[in-house]
Parts: structure tokens; C-alpha cells; sequence
């Protein structure tokens, strides 16, 4: 049966393959995106323009579409500045925790009551450095640590409302992101030693696909043989 499914950072990447993916089997996608030139030629019937570092604009943004119901919400977009702790600027830390952590509650939030009208589900596409900081992470890992947690105090609270969280810790895979690590790292980027973003879309469309009866927690995804990131020779 055909979905309700908003995508967040819907412009390019995971966000864009997804909606993709989803439109093409039928949902009807809500595409997110900062502006509306990020969205040309994403297939949506709908499109959800904000800016996810200024979180208080989210909720005005939210009401113009008019959701009584929505089946999916796939958290995406997010940012990384990568530098040790003293290269930090106070700016990285502020754009890291309000996009990446901040926004993504703030969405949840308005639009929980449209996915417990549909018993909803909620995908947070987090990351490795969710579960384990290295060098040169800090503000990344920092703003998705805490959006386990945030995942985390959500499963709980909104299991009796019937909506499924779940959270996927991908690594290593295709994406301009992945890129810009390997840059700032000075290291090698192997395309086929990561994870393809098709096979991530595939992932998350197989997670929104599963029976009502039961729902996947946790995942983590990798490829088989991953280029790790360090500084080249």
C-alpha cells in the first residue's frame, strides 16, 4: 500500500536516491530541502522548504502542508565539520547541534501527531560516529551521539502510540559527505570499498517495509571490506 513519506535533505545523496526510490513504487513523497532550487527534478508530490539551522522556522513550514497523517519520517540531511577540538569554531558547534540534533527534534515534534494518526515511523539515518568518536569528529559525533538518545527516549515514549523508531548507523558510503571527510583527512577514497547509497536506499525502504508487528531497533551497515580514513603516506 502506498505511503505517506517525508524525506529530509531530499536535494541530493541518500535524501535524493529515497525519494526516488519511494515515488517511483508509488508513495507520495514530501521532499525536503532548503531551498527550492535544491529540489529540481526530485520526484514529490509535495516539497517542505526550510532551513534546518534556524529550527524555529520549522514549525510555520510544517503547518502549510496540512498533515493529518503521515506514514514516514526519514531524517537525512545533516552537516559535518571536520577538525580537531581546538579548530572547532564556535560556529561549526552551533550549525552541528542545531541541524543535526535540534531540527530533527523540532520535526518530530510537530509532526508526531500525524504519525501516531497513521501508527508512523520514524528512521533516523545517524552514522558510526554515533557510537564512537575519533580525532577530528567532535561536533559530528557529539550532535549524533545525541541523536541516539534522541532516537532512544523516542522509541519509549511513543511505543504506546503505535510509532516505530528506528536508528541506522551506516558507514563508508557514497555520498558528496563521505567525500568531503576523506578531503578534510587528507585520505584515500576508494568508491568500491564503500557501501553504494543505492544499497543504503534499498536499506531504509526494506526498514519502512517491514510488518506492523515488529520493528528493527538498531542497525548498523558497513561495507565488507571498508578504506579506513587516515592521512595519506
Amino acid at each position: 500500500m502506498p505511503k505517506t513519506i517525508l524525506v529530509t535533505g531530499a536535494g541530493r545523496g541518500l535524501g535524493r536516491t529515497l525519494a526516488e526510490r519511494c515515488s517511483a513504487r508509488g508513495d507520495a513523497v514530501i521532499a525536503h530541502a532548503r531551498s527550492e532550487s535544491a529540489l529540481e527534478g526530485v520526484p514529490c508530490e509535495r516539497r517542505l522548504i526550510a532551513d534546518l539551522a534556524q529550527p524555529e522556522t520549522i514549525e510555520d513550514a510544517v503547518s502549510e502542508l496540512g498533515l493529518e497523517h503521515l506514514d514516514a519520517l526519514v531524517h537525512n540531511a545533516g552537516v559535518a565539520h571536520i577538525g580537531p577540538v581546538a579548530e572547532q569554531r564556535l560556529e561549526w558547534w552551533r550549525e552541528s547541534m542545531a541541524v543535526n540534533v535540534v531540527a530533527v527534534a523540532e520535526l518530530t515534534r510537530v509532526l508526531l501527531p500525524a504519525l501516531r494518526a497513521s501508527g508512523g515511523h520514524v528512521v533516523f539515518v545517524n552514522s558510526g560516529a554515533g557510537l564512537s568518536a575519533g580525532p577530528g569528529w567532535s561536533s559530528y559525533a557529539a550532535g549524533k551521539h545525541a541523536l541516539k538518545a534522541l532516537a532512544d527516549a523516542l522509541r519509549g515514549e511513543e511505543r504506546g502510540a503505535g510509532v516505530r523508531v528506528t536508528s541506522l548507523y551506516p558507514s563508508h558510503f557514497t555520498t558528496d559527505m563521505q567525500r568531503s571527510v576523506r578531503e578534510a583527512f587528507d585520505s584515500e577514497y576508494d568508491l568500491d570499498r564503500a557501501t553504494s547509497v543505492e544499497s543504503i536506499a534499498q536499506t531504509v525502504v526494506e526498514t519502512l517495509n517491514t510488518p506492523s508487528d515488529m520493528v528493527v531497533n538498531e542497525m548498523r551497515i558497513e561495507p565488507p571490506n571498508p578504506l579506513p580514513i587516515r592521512p595519506r603516506p
